[in-house]
């Protein structure tokens, strides 16, 4: 081990919390540190977002995506690079 780097990491994994000095170890201590910067606060704003994006995204055509996946698998499926590049500078241009 190199002098000085593991006085730098508090613990590598879990189970080190318990290696190191078990009595005084706090398990629940890293969980408040989280918790106190904000971390899980922001987790759950980020994932009540995705939520809400995905509330506003039109629904999922399964059949299309079955027909999709069939034609993946039966290999008849062909790519249209023409098709592909068209709507990636739709997307850079910003129209829908």
């Amino acid at each position: 081990m190199i002098d000085g780097i593991r006085n730098n990491i508090a613990f590598s994994s879990p189970k080190a919390a318990f290696t190191r000095n078990s009595a005084a170890a706090d398990p629940a201590q890293p969980l408040r540190r989280v918790a106190e910067a904000g971390a899980l606060k922001s987790a759950a704003s980020a994932g009540a977002a995705l939520v809400a994006d995905l509330a506003k995204a039109p629904p999922v055509d399964a059949a299309r995506v079955a027909a999709l996946k069939a034609a993946i698998d039966a290999g008849t499926y062909r790519i249209d690079p023409d098709a592909i590049a068209a709507a990636m500078l739709k997307l850079d241009q910003g129209r829908p």
